[in-house]
């Protein structure tokens, strides 16, 4: 990949992004991709928040002013409780340097803890007004919730991370003795949006939110904890069954370069943006633990990297991909700000996974 095609990924996600998870998912792959070191996946990330300046942080600069420092919430959710929290990572970086936004970060911690409706089994839900679980929260919330844990050196909030990652597998993971998808993650559990398909890219966010909780997690100065090492194993088991799904699915479809938008479902097309998430997952976990995600992992990945690439338009573009507001539209998109962030996820995965394995 060239700069400049990496640039024009960057250049057209920019541009897409108008929902308040779009702004969080990419503002975590601008700090992924220009600031590896602030990144949680950095082999020296510091047990403290590391302070940046923010005019010289593409990443913060891009998401201050979508952050309000007056409200419960950090964006407006439309509904959503685990949307806004996607910003929450970026709030606490620059509330290193601006108290106003550290404010507003555990403002929308205490609101996702205390306020928002919980599922029977204690998972906190993706929706304010009713109790519903959707795979998407897992990239929303615990990765926040783990970021404050850290802020605060709160190690019961660290372990309330884990576990919210683990009740939701408990409520949307299709049991290892199904005979199909065994490992993957139904998309939505609830009364208003139900869908038990097993959606590409909402395994994509369970997946790589999961990497996020424990790339923090296992870099903390409570790695060596007995709650956080339990639950450290169980998220880690839980990204591996959700790979191994997903690769199995993949291989029994070798003429489809693809993943499709729902994985067991051959009417439907092959598609970038669950592909393109999952691939960087597997990136990162063989950084974060190469002995368990060895070369099944790096190899499937690099193949669905070089299928990715050849996608990606010579404007930057990626397709073909799901609507990102309907996920039951059976006509290819063409344009969505989801995949344009996972390619550039996905990139910074790939370029640190070479360089840890290079050193």
């Amino acid at each position: 990949m060239s700069a400049e095609l990496i640039n024009s990924v960057i250049s057209q996600g920019q541009q897409l992004a108008t929902h308040s998870w779009e702004y969080g998912t990419f503002a975590e792959a601008l700090l992924e991709w220009y600031n590896p070191n602030a990144s949680v996946y950095s082999n020296t990330f510091p047990d403290a928040i590391p302070v940046l300046q923010v005019d010289q942080t593409r990443s913060l600069s891009y998401v201050k002013p979508h952050i309000s420092t007056n409200s419960d919430t950090l964006v407006d959710g439309d509904g959503a409780a685990g949307d806004p929290a996607s910003l929450g990572v970026s709030a606490i970086l620059i509330g290193q340097t601006d108290p106003d936004y550290l404010s507003a970060a555990e403002r929308q911690v205490n609101h996702l803890l205390n306020d928002v409706p919980r599922y029977s089994n204690g998972a906190i839900s993706h929706r304010e007004s009713v109790a519903e679980l959707w795979a998407d929260f897992i990239y929303m919330a615990p990765p926040t919730l783990a970021y404050w844990a850290l802020q605060t050196k709160d190690v019961n909030l660290l372990s309330t991370a884990i576990q919210q990652c683990v009740l939701y597998r408990d409520v949307l993971g299709v049991p290892a003795s199904a005979k199909s998808a065994a490992g993957l993650f139904h998309h939505i559990i609830g009364p208003q949006s139900q869908d038990l398909g097993i959606w590409s890219t909402g395994n994509g966010w369970a997946a790589g939110g999961m990497a996020r909780v424990y790339a923090t997690a296992k870099k903390s100065q409570f790695a060596g904890d007995a709650k956080i090492k339990s639950g450290l194993t169980q998220i880690k088991d839980i990204i591996r069954a959700i790979l191994d799904g997903a690769i199995a699915l993949d291989a029994a479809e070798p003429k489809e370069p693809l993943l499709r938008n729902y994985l067991n479902d051959t009417t439907w097309f092959g598609e970038l943006s669950g592909t393109t998430m999952l691939t960087a997952t597997a990136y990162r976990m063989a950084q974060l633990e190469p002995s368990t995600f060895g070369k099944k992992y790096t190899s499937w990945a690099d193949t669905k990297r070089e299928a990715i690439i050849q996608k990606i338009s010579s404007d930057g573009l990626l397709s073909p991909v799901i609507n990102p507001l309907n996920w039951n539209d059976k006509t290819p998109a063409t344009k969505s700000p989801e995949a344009q962030s996972f390619a550039v996820l996905m990139f910074a995965a790939y370029r640190d996974f070479s360089s840890k394995k290079a050193s």
